[in-house]
């Protein structure tokens, strides 16, 4: 793939999409399955880079993998998963290191996780701290322990009880893993309820895990133990789901559905703001169908969606929209494979729109129509959600060139081709 493109602005758009399998679910199918003692198969598996990455360092460690047609088998070594002679790759998947790092806590030996310059920027300060409690040793680059990471591992982890300080389903998952292979149980507190994928799907492979809801946050307890081998189904990914949802919305001729996706109360959160904005929007168990509709702005905060992940396509829905859209206690978007805090206010900028940001808050001024979007030229930073933000905004308005497209191979491979489709 080129990495530059050019977007041009469609006439209509219908159709029918189907995103690749969930990125959050995908990567716990894999991780569950080569802890697990014997094979697992998984149908749905997303073919993103980000995914492969996790994969590839399974199989170093011990897993073995075999593909037919749609459907992945993983079989976990008898005596579980060991050192890697070599460093564990996790690309740009921010996913994959920071679950990595709970697993690897509880296996013997030295482990050193690497990534690429974007990954190796991003903090791992929040998952050393509750893991050295448990008994790890972490070293990374700076304060806030930046890869390449070295953990050694230890067989002998002992059980904690740990309030995340800032909501993150990753720092939870990471903390769960590694509570699999303590002497006790190990209970986790969060604030704000995050996605409850590694809960769930160990639960599916047979671990005892509780979790218990505590006003707008959540306790989760898990025991000891090792997950029995399963069969996954992957559903489709409501973040990528997103874009789509965007697009159906802002675009002044479109009706588009996207086929089955996760509806898990904590992934979707980005529906419930479309329709505050005044969306015609609909999901259930069939997928999710939007159509174009007269949006006006709206209050979001980051509670309502916790990973923070879908802020670059609502942020092209607020330039659409009529009036102020606010954007509120977004600093968890600087985090991310770019700095998408600034990342989301320069597209809405480039589109157009009066855009201000005030501590961890920033505010869109809509034009109230897409067809009012100023041609553009962006820079993606390489983060995969601002070219497919972008891409959603040049074809619904007038136009675009987007550089750095090729990092959508992380999660979305055939993200321009189902695009296209729709036209």
């Amino acid at each position: 793939m080129s990495d530059e493109r050019q977007i041009e602005p469609a006439s209509s758009l219908r159709g029918d999409v189907r995103v690749p399998g969930d990125k959050s679910a995908s990567h716990r199918a894999l991780m569950i399955s080569a802890l697990a003692s014997g094979s697992s198969t998984i149908e749905g598996l997303s073919s993103g880079e980000d995914v492969a990455s996790t994969s590839t360092m399974l199989q170093s460690m011990g897993a073995v993998r075999t593909d037919k047609g749609d459907q992945v088998t993983l079989t976990g070594p008898t005596d579980g998963l060991h050192a890697s002679s070599s460093d564990l790759d996790c690309g740009n998947s921010g996913t994959t290191i920071r679950l990595m790092t709970g697993i690897v806590s509880g296996i013997e030996g030295i482990h050193t996780l690497i990534g690429d310059a974007s990954l190796s920027k991003r903090p791992m300060d929040r998952v050393a701290e509750p893991l050295e409690m448990m008994g790890s040793k972490f070293s990374g680059q700076g304060k806030h322990i930046t890869p390449p990471l070295k953990i050694t591992g230890s067989s002998s982890l002992v059980g904690i009880e740990y309030h995340v300080p800032k909501a993150s389903a990753q720092v939870k998952s990471a903390i769960i893993f590694a509570g699999l292979s303590a002497s006790g149980p190990s209970t986790v507190h969060e604030d704000v309820r995050t996605r409850s994928a590694t809960e769930d799907m160990l639960r599916h492979a047979g671990i005892q895990i509780e979790s218990v809801d505590v006003g707008q946050g959540r306790s989760v307890t898990v025991h000891p133990g090792r997950p029995e081998s399963a069969h996954w189904v992957v559903p489709g990914d409501p973040s990528q789901a997103a874009f789509f949802a965007v697009l159906g919305l802002i675009h002044h001729n479109a009706q588009i559905h996207v086929n089955s996706i996760d509806t898990s109360a904590e992934r979707i959160g980005f529906v419930s703001v479309l329709q505050r904005m005044g969306g015609t929007i609909t999901i259930d168990d069939s997928g999710l169908k939007a159509s174009t509709s007269k949006l006006h702005g709206t209050e979001i905060h980051a509670s309502e969606i916790p990973s923070v992940d879908e802020v670059p396509a609502l942020s092209v829905a607020a330039a659409a929209a009529t009036g102020v859209t606010s954007f509120l206690d977004m600093g968890e978007l600087r985090l991310k494979e770019s700095d998408r805090f600034e990342g989301s206010m320069r597209i809405a900028s480039l589109l157009g729109c009066k855009v201000w940001s005030e501590g961890d808050n920033f505010y869109v001024e809509g034009l109230g129509d897409a067809s009012l979007f100023q041609e553009f030229m962006i820079d993606s930073g390489l983060d995969h959600r601002i070219v497919m933000s972008s891409a959603v905004a040049a074809i619904s308005g007038n136009g675009g060139k987007i550089t750095g497209v090729s990092t959508v191979a992380s999660s979305y491979p055939n993200f321009f081709e189902h695009l296209d489709s729709l036209r």
